[in-house]
């Protein structure tokens, strides 16, 4: 079966993972801070604007705690993981939904204008950025978890906002083994703010605070996933290229998009109104292919969004990642083809 995803994990996390396992230093050693420091240079900031905390989901709470957001008016997608209405929900946030565009499975940023709200929570979503219109009275929040390494304007993802959060989790662009998350900010005293309420052990003062750090052992995994990133995504690109060769209709960029905006193939997406078929015929070849977000799962009504439902109903997610085979991108090819 060749499935719908893979994490690509080689002897050089099983080595660092050892590695840690054999220091002895389980929860109080350097991996962290060293991730911190080599995540915030990739991200072409100094190296101490990054925390690493326990996965995508602590992330997003954590950056809606820092930014004061409790009780207040929180617009996001409705064509997006459930974790942000969970994250919404733990600062007691006011729900503000907003359907995507109708080319693009981002928020439609400019029906955000026509409500009022105090907060956003922006998802690039599949790997394809949005430019993001900041208003300086709305704090904004870059949900880069299904995006590292995408560029706007020839920036990396995760600076045009207040906060970036990124995720590791086991099926994302690199995993720090199975959970994980990162969070990057210009500010450096909010960095420090997450840094500080991120763990309570040992701490002389009565301030209320809460576990979400990151174990050694995951930080170690994810150094050596970040050292094979340029990697991973040009293989990505590779695989993403030979299905758009092949005629595949693959979400992509939109054309009058394409100078500023950079993605990354974090998903295969084929648009068909087949989806049923398509899955089926993929599945007696032994090929998992998924709908890649379904009906049920929007965060708002249906009648409410309308592209976002046309999304749900119209798309295939089928399989890409480093470890998938030449021979195998052909078998998918062809068996959608034939």
């Amino acid at each position: 079966m060749i499935p719908h995803n893979r994490p690509t994990i080689g002897l050089e996390e099983q080595k660092a993972a050892i590695r840690v396992l054999e220091s002895g230093n389980l929860s109080n050693g350097t991996e962290v801070s060293s991730f911190e420091k080599e995540f915030a240079k990739y991200m072409n900031l100094g190296g101490d604007e990054a925390v690493a905390v326990s996965n995508g989901t602590s992330a997003l709470f954590l950056s809606l705690w820092a930014l004061n957001s409790n009780s207040k008016k929180i617009v996001f997608p409705s064509y997006v993981c459930s974790a942000l209405r969970h994250a919404v929900g733990m600062v007691n946030g006011t729900e503000i939904i907003i359907d995507n565009s109708k080319n693009s499975p981002n928020i439609n940023q400019n029906k955000m204008k026509n409500v009022s709200h105090d907060v956003e929570i922006i998802p690039h979503m599949y790997g394809i950025p949005s430019k993001i219109i900041q208003n300086e009275k709305i704090s904004v929040i870059e949900d880069c978890c299904q995006a590292l390494g995408a560029k706007v304007d020839n920036n990396l993802v995760g600076l045009q906002a207040d906060i970036g959060i990124f995720s590791f989790f086991a099926t994302k662009i690199m995993t720090s083994g199975g959970h994980g998350g990162m969070i990057i900010s210009k500010n450096k005293e909010m960095i420090e703010k997450i840094r500080d309420y991120r763990e309570y052990d040992g701490r002389k003062d009565k301030k209320i605070r809460f576990n979400f750090q990151m174990t050694e052992i995951q930080a170690a995994i994810g150094r050596e996933q970040l050292k094979k990133l340029p990697t991973f995504l040009n293989r990505r690109e590779k695989i993403f290229q030979k299905y758009k060769k092949s005629g595949l209709d693959l979400l992509d960029v939109n054309p009058e998009e394409n100078e500023s905006i950079k993605p990354i193939r974090y998903r295969a997406i084929l648009k068909t109104s087949e989806q049923k078929s398509i899955i089926e015929k993929l599945e007696m070849k032994g090929i998992k292919a998924i709908i890649p977000l379904e009906d049920w799962e929007l965060l708002g009504e249906k009648d409410s969004n309308p592209n976002s439902l046309e999304f749900c109903r119209n798309t295939v997610s089928i399989p890409i990642y480093p470890s998938l085979t030449d021979e195998e991108v052909e078998l998918i090819i062809k068996t959608i083809i034939e």
